[in-house]
């Protein structure tokens, strides 16, 4: 057994229908039910992590970013951390943010921000909390679109856990939103360098099941990887923004890939589609995320 699958069944971390994930692991897409294309969505969002290189690959997947606006315009980007290489020095925000990014912050679309563990190296991150353009409400926070609430975390080794678990419960707890989804930097399931975090999966995954959260998105690894849902949640890696490292699959695997690009969501009333996209175009992922009918 691999070291992260011992993990992973170890971790104290019940999951429900984990024979059936085991089968479906040669599934690398899921079909979408053309009934729910009929009318367009009533919302649209972008997420990448793991971003702010300034390097070519940045520039490549930004500009695939604005290509994909042109056809599908969308008002915000989760940015799930790392976003300032290699220190997170504010100094380098024009070239690894406000530069490859200016078609889209032209237009008028918002990032939302949280930190990365390259972030939190100089002045543990506040620098950037400051910055305007990352529209950060506090190292964690939530903000509302329409019926869809966004949650956004910290997720470091410093991060304030006590506290921020608590607040997390009660945001969550008093939330009326159709759709709740919850961003930060590190993953829980993931099958790259980094694999499954025992730490995150025993505090949030039980979190989400309770309060019916269908999504949630990170960086950190840098690859792109879609999870089955585990206990009525996906999680969605979109770490290949800026650069990239090799992934293989797990049990709990829908899709993973070594390839840069970012991650496009659109939202129904039952349903989100997401779509991994590639620098040239290519959409290499697309599956749907379903919403729990009470």
């Amino acid at each position: 057994m691999k070291r992260r699958q011992f993990f992973f069944l170890s971790g104290g971390v019940a999951i429900a229908g984990l024979d059936s994930l085991a089968k479906s692991a040669n599934s690398q897409t899921s079909p979408l039910d053309s009934d729910y294309l009929t009318e367009p969505p009533y919302f649209r969002f972008a997420s990448i992590a793991d971003s702010g290189t300034g390097t070519r690959s940045q520039y490549d997947v930004a500009e695939a970013m604005k290509r994909y606006y042109d056809r599908n315009p969308y008002p915000l980007v989760l940015m799930a951390g790392d976003n300032i290489y290699n220190q997170g020095e504010i100094e380098r925000v024009e070239l690894v943010f406000e530069r490859p990014y200016k078609p889209l912050r032209d237009r008028g679309v918002r990032f939302q921000a949280v930190l990365g563990n390259h972030d939190i190296r100089t002045e543990n991150g506040d620098p950037q909390v400051a910055y305007p353009e990352f529209n950060m409400a506090g190292r964690y926070y939530t903000f509302s679109e329409g019926n869809i609430q966004f949650f956004a975390l910290d997720t470091n080794y410093k991060a304030d856990w006590d506290n921020q678990l608590v607040w997390l419960e009660n945001e969550l707890a008093r939330s009326n939103a159709t759709w709740k989804i919850v961003f930060g930097h590190h993953q829980v399931y993931g099958s790259g360098h980094y694999g499954y975090n025992e730490f995150l999966a025993s505090k949030l995954t039980p979190l989400f099941a309770r309060y019916e959260v269908p999504l949630y998105i990170n960086g950190h690894e840098h690859h792109y990887e879609r999870t089955h849902p585990i206990q009525g949640t996906t999680y969605l890696i979109c770490g290949c923004a800026a650069g990239l490292r090799p992934t293989r699959r797990s049990v709990w695997t829908a899709r993973s890939a070594s390839r840069l690009g970012f991650a496009a969501y659109e939202v129904y009333e039952k349903k989100i589609i997401v779509e991994a996209i590639a620098p040239d175009g290519t959409v290499f992922d697309r599956g749907i995320i379903d919403r729990k009918i009470v």
